[in-house]
């Protein structure tokens, strides 16, 4: 099978949106997003109550594909931070309450590590994309970026902990670099690669 003619993205995030189709841009597919207007009408706003990331990027993918009509693409991510046990996880977007801003995420992650030592703030980004059909049939992948925090937020590039995450390899935080650099090395980027090359190696419907 290849790439289908024609995606929903399953995101409201402008900055999630902005990603997927740079990291997409060569997929022979013509994207529909939030950004235009008629598709935001119909483009479901899903709460992630899942206890994964693959529950909640299907609750995503699929409820866009069964109102659009069309194969959704949908992902879900988020920090894993090895001194927190791993947390935030999927509660990355909410890990400082159901509405909380990027901010506000970032300054209660700040407050969690500050006291641990720098050697022990290692953490990655974890990401699983997946293509769902109104059929119900669904492809999925993931990706992951190794690294480590600091607690002086740097760089204005990126969204949500970028500006005090550091890759793994990497003097600069996710923040600084630039979108091509983030875009080769991040969990989304990884995880949009590998979701291609599944579709691509899905069997031809009929």
């Amino acid at each position: 099978m290849t790439v289908p003619p024609q995606l929903a993205l399953a995101t409201r995030n402008p900055g999630k949106i902005r990603e997927i189709l740079e990291i997409c841009a060569d997929w022979p597919t013509a994207w529909l997003t939030a950004f235009d207007p008629s598709i935001h009408r119909w483009l479901p706003d899903v709460e992630e109550i899942g206890g994964t990331y693959l529950d909640n990027a299907l609750l995503k993918g699929r409820a866009a594909a069964e109102a659009g009509g069309v194969p959704a693409v949908s992902d879900d991510s988020g920090i894993e931070v090895d001194a927190l046990g791993g947390r935030p996880g999927p509660r990355s977007a909410r890990f400082a309450g159901d509405h909380a801003t990027d901010e506000a995420n970032l300054r209660l992650l700040i407050e969690r590590i500050r006291d641990v030592p720098s050697e022990g703030r290692t953490a990655r980004y974890r990401c699983v994309a997946v293509c769902a059909w109104p059929e119900g049939m669904h492809a999925v992948a993931e990706g992951v970026c190794e690294g480590r925090l600091i607690d002086v937020p740097s760089g204005s590039g990126g969204f949500g902990y970028d500006p005090i995450f550091v890759p793994a390899g990497e003097a600069r935080t996710m923040a600084e670099l630039s979108s091509e650099e983030k875009h080769r090395i991040s969990h989304r980027g990884r995880a949009f690669r590998a979701l291609r090359k599944a579709l691509e190696q899905l069997p031809d419907p009929g």
